[in-house]
């Protein structure tokens, strides 16, 4: 699964000239998460079209990357979440972050998650659905 990392200033109006930018791009986003420090900003998303997305961003001034992250299908009840950090830290496994979104085309709730490990491989054979697969 592809994200799109963007790095701004936090300034008025800066989270509204980005996803202009992609609306006019015909990019559909998916999910976003943002955190700020004093003067920048991360917004880290997943969107239909990542390389439209980071073209569009791009022409419009911005700072992004493309980075891999994984998508794992987690239930929509207490503990779903639980389960899935309980199997990643059984495995020993640093997560650097987490979010997550609701992939309404599926009706399925998802963990992203980026870790500097390959780690979908052994969830997959753990039972847990990968995302995008």
């Amino acid at each position: 699964m592809k994200q799109v990392s963007v790095y701004t200033a936090n300034k008025k109006g800066a989270m509204y000239r980005l996803t202009h930018a992609l609306a006019d791009a015909g990019v559909d986003i998916r999910a976003l998460v943002t955190n700020d420090s004093a003067e920048f900003g991360t917004i880290r998303m997943i969107v239909d079209q990542p390389d439209v997305a980071i073209d569009a961003l791009n022409e419009a001034g911005y700072l992004c990357q493309l980075t891999d992250v994984i998508g794992v299908v987690i239930d929509d009840k207490v503990g779903g979440l639980d389960k899935l950090l309980a199997d990643i830290d059984y495995m020993n496994i640093s997560v650097d972050y987490i979010y997550i979104c609701y992939d309404r085309l599926e009706n399925k709730v998802i963990a992203v998650i980026h870790t500097d490990v390959e780690i979908e491989a052994i969830l997959a054979r753990k039972g847990w659905c990968i995302a995008g697969e």
